[in-house]
C-alpha cells in the first residue's frame, strides 16, 4: 500500500507539472472578441454578405433544411437586426457579394435543391429597399468564388463549376457590364478569401483539386496585373514562415484600417485561428487571438467603421446565428 501511494503521488505530481507547463506555454495573442446580438433569422451556413456604408448586409446559406432567400441588415450603434426584402433569386449558399456606388450586388452560388451551378447576379438599392437583376455573370455558372471591390467597380473570380477556376472579371455598374480581366496568377481554386487593403485586391486559401493552396495574390486595378506574395506556408528554406498556420478553405477574409485578415475554415479539422496581415513593403502575418464562438467554416464576415463581426457557420452537424465583433488591437479579455 505505502508503494501504491509513493507510485500516485508521483503519477499527480508529474500530471499537475505538465498541467502548468502547458498553461504556462501557451501564447497569449493580442485581439478580443466580444459577443453581439444573435442574427434575428435563422441560423446557417454558406451565407453572403456585403456593406454599404455603416450598414452590414447578410442573407442566402443553407439552414440544414433548405436553401434560403431571406436578408437581413445590421445596424452596429443600436446592436441590432432588421429584415429587408428578400433576395429575388434562387435559395443558394456559396454566393459573392460586393457593394459599389452605395449599393450591394449578389450572385453566382450553388442551388442545392436542383444540384445547379448559379450564374445570375441582383443589386440591392438601400434607398428603396429593392433588388434587381442586372446581366448576368459572363464568367458562367460557379459557386466557391471570391469578390471585392475597387474603385467603382467589382471583381469576381475563382470558383468551381466542375473543374477548378481562375479567371477573374470586373462589373461595371455605369455600364451595366462584366469585362474579363487578368486571370489569378498560380494556382487555381475554390472557397479561398479575400479582402481589400490600400486600394489593391488580396487572394489567398482554398482548395485545388483537393489540395489547400499556399500562394497569395494581390490585384492592382490600374495595371491589371496580379503581383505574387509571401506563401501563407511553410514551403520555403527562409524562417519568417515556420509557424505559419494559414492555409484552409471555407475561412473568412476581412479587412479593417491598414492590415487584412484570416480566420476559421478547415484544414482536416475545424478552425478558431485568427491571422492578420501587414501588406507590403512587410509582407508578413501575425497570428491573433482566436475566434472565441464555436469553430466554424462557412461563415461570413465585414467590417463597418473598421469595426469587425463575424456571424453563421457550421461545425459538423450545427449551424449558428451568433455575432461577434473582434477588436484586433485590444488586449485580451476572458470575461468579455
Amino acid at each position: 500500500m505505502k508503494k501504491l501511494l509513493i507510485i500516485l503521488c508521483a503519477i499527480t505530481i508529474i500530471f499537475s507539472y505538465n498541467s502548468c507547463k502547458k498553461s504556462n506555454d501557451t501564447p497569449t495573442y493580442v485581439g478580443n472578441w466580444t459577443k453581439k446580438s444573435d442574427l434575428d433569422g435563422v441560423a446557417r451556413s454558406g451565407a453572403v454578405s456585403f456593406c454599404i456604408g455603416n450598414v452590414g448586409y447578410m442573407g442566402l446559406g443553407y439552414d440544414g433544411r433548405k436553401w434560403l432567400k431571406d436578408f437581413w441588415k445590421y445596424d452596429s450603434d443600436k446592436d441590432s437586426w432588421t429584415r429587408i426584402d428578400s433576395f429575388p433569386g434562387i435559395g443558394r449558399t456559396s454566393a459573392v457579394g460586393f457593394s459599389v456606388n452605395g449599393k450591394g450586388y449578389v450572385g453566382t452560388g450553388y442551388d442545392g435543391e436542383n444540384s445547379n451551378y448559379l450564374k445570375d447576379f441582383y443589386e440591392y438599392d438601400p434607398a428603396t429597399n429593392k433588388w434587381d437583376s442586372i446581366a448576368i455573370f459572363e464568367g458562367g455558372e460557379r459557386y466557391g468564388a471570391v469578390s471585392f471591390s475597387l474603385g467603382n467597380k467589382g471583381y469576381v473570380g475563382t470558383g468551381y463549376n466542375g473543374n477548378y477556376l481562375k479567371d477573374f472579371w470586373s462589373y461595371d455598374p455605369a455600364s451595366g457590364k462584366w469585362d474579363q480581366i487578368t486571370s489569378i496568377n498560380g494556382s487555381k481554386r475554390r472557397n479561398a478569401v479575400s479582402f481589400v487593403i490600400g486600394g489593391y485586391g488580396y487572394v489567398c486559401t482554398g482548395v485545388d483539386n483537393g489540395q489547400f493552396v499556399y500562394d497569395f495574390w494581390r490585384y492592382n486595378a490600374s495595371t491589371d496585373t496580379w503581383e505574387g506574395l509571401r506563401n501563407i506556408s511553410n514551403t520555403s528554406s527562409d524562417s519568417y514562415d515556420d509557424a505559419y498556420a494559414i492555409v484552409r478553405a471555407n475561412g473568412v477574409g476581412f479587412s479593417s484600417s491598414d492590415k487584412g485578415y484570416v480566420a476559421l475554415g478547415t484544414n482536416g479539422s475545424i478552425l478558431n485561428n485568427v491571422w492578420e496581415y501587414d501588406p507590403p513593403p512587410i509582407d508578413l502575418w501575425t497570428q491573433k487571438t482566436g475566434f472565441e464562438g464555436v469553430p466554424r467554416t462557412s461563415a461570413v464576415a465585414f467590417s463597418l467603421n473598421n469595426q469587425i463581426f463575424v456571424t453563421t457557420g457550421q461545425n459538423s452537424t450545427y449551424s449558428f446565428d451568433d455575432l461577434w465583433e473582434f477588436k484586433p488591437n485590444d488586449v485580451y479579455d476572458a470575461n468579455n
